[in-house]
């Protein structure tokens, strides 16, 4: 009985850890809700376009450079980080729209 309890324990651990490992980032008013975010390696960022234009989030960051495309009013894009380091994330249709994301 107690291996048993113990391992629903670890389980609701695990389960709570992977979903905390997410961090959601709304657009609205031509901004990101975040200016900085720190976040573990497998980590990840939920991208809500809540504006009424379209956004496009992307990182020329060396060895981290990715681009979502277009994400109209209503999608939602979410980012994986696969290795540590210091990424600078941008729209690329709002140029001042920028966050700077932290992955240990």
């Amino acid at each position: 009985m107690k291996v048993l309890l113990v391992s629903i324990m670890l389980v609701l651990a695990f389960a709570a850890n992977a979903i905390a490992a997410q961090t959601v980032v709304t657009q609205k008013g031509r901004k990101f809700s975040e200016k900085k975010i720190e976040l573990n390696v497998g980590g990840s960022i939920k991208f809500v376009n809540d504006d009424d234009v379209t956004h496009n989030i992307h990182s020329t960051t060396k060895g981290h450079a990715f681009d979502v495309g277009a994400q109209k009013p209503g999608q939602t894009i979410v980012h994986t980080f696969g290795k540590a380091g210091k990424v600078k994330l941008r729209c690329a249709i709002h140029p001042k729209m920028k966050i700077k994301v932290t992955v240990k």
